[in-house]
């Protein structure tokens, strides 16, 4: 049986590779989080792999605390950068596939259309410099690999939508910031299109978000009238908010590497957000 290894399998992502792989009798998970395998320590990291054999490895590890990575910075540069070139150095060596999760945060966030493949990056944080690392350590040591990048990522964990149904619970009002766009991108569906590729020597750079797009606000709004709450969303600015770290003001991806190819089709936001939502509510 063909074995795949997931870092980072407590976070929303690797919850979500294991419920899409649940009903495949053809592979086998190896679960991983750092106390089972620190992704920054290269020696561990080959002997793990040299052990498992997989068939392939998903990197869904990450230091995400955009703002903690502002003064985290060698921590974020070993976990974003080093991991990912540990996992290309030792999926080469074992001839496996290696599935690398990326960001929106590769971007500046100036734009005025949907980022594509191709476009040029120009980090804007201390996260998105280090992601970006990560995705060219990849390129430079990988062989078979496959880069994904997504944006506003919800699922079973801490994450937005969860954060504001737990605010509205007692606030008649949250504010939340309006000047930043993107696409809420829902780990089911990440998770999907994860799977469908690595079932292809379909190998490269993607884009990987759900299909339209939206700003905080808007998406907030959305997830309190799914939850039938009453409280109101306040838009506010990037500036009032104030938080350490930047943020891309433009984040909408285009997912024209997967169009291209023939790959995955994602959801439109609005109704992975509702089956998300039908979900949790049922908690």
């Amino acid at each position: 049986m063909n074995k795949i290894i997931v870092t980072g399998a407590n976070g929303q992502l690797g919850r979500a590779v294991n419920i899409e792989y649940s009903g495949r009798s053809d592979f086998e998970l190896v679960n991983t989080d750092v106390a089972e395998l620190d992704i920054t320590d290269i020696d561990a990291v080959q002997s793990f792999v040299r052990e498992i054999k997989p068939y392939a490895i998903i990197n869904c590890a990450a230091h995400t605390n955009v703002d903690a990575c502002e003064t985290q910075v060698d921590l974020a540069y070993r976990i974003n950068a080093i991991g990912p070139r540990n996992l290309a150095i030792a999926a080469r060596e074992n001839d496996a596939k290696l599935m690398h999760i990326s960001t929106d945060y590769v971007f500046d966030g100036h734009g005025n259309k949907p980022y594509i493949e191709f476009d040029a990056t120009g980090p804007q944080s201390v996260y998105g410099a280090s992601k970006l690392a990560g995705e060219n350590m990849v390129k430079q040591f990988g062989e078979k690999f496959y880069i994904v990048r997504t944006a506003w990522l919800y699922g079973d964990g801490k994450n937005f939508a969860r954060t504001m149904m737990r605010l509205s619970e007692d606030r008649d009002e949250i504010k939340v910031v309006n000047d930043q766009v993107g696409s809420p991108t829902s780990a089911r569906e990440l998770a999907k299109c994860v799977v469908s590729l690595l079932d292809t020597d379909n190998f490269g750079l993607f884009h990987g978000t759900c299909e339209g797009d939206c700003s905080w606000a808007d998406f907030a709004t959305e997830v309190l009238r799914l939850a039938g709450s009453k409280t109101k969303i306040v838009p506010i600015t990037s500036e009032e908010y104030g938080a350490p770290a930047n943020r891309p003001n433009y984040s909408i991806l285009d997912n024209y590497m997967l169009r291209l190819t023939g790959g995955y089709t994602f959801a439109d936001w609005h109704d992975a957000i509702e089956v998300y939502m039908k979900d949790e509510l049922k908690h």
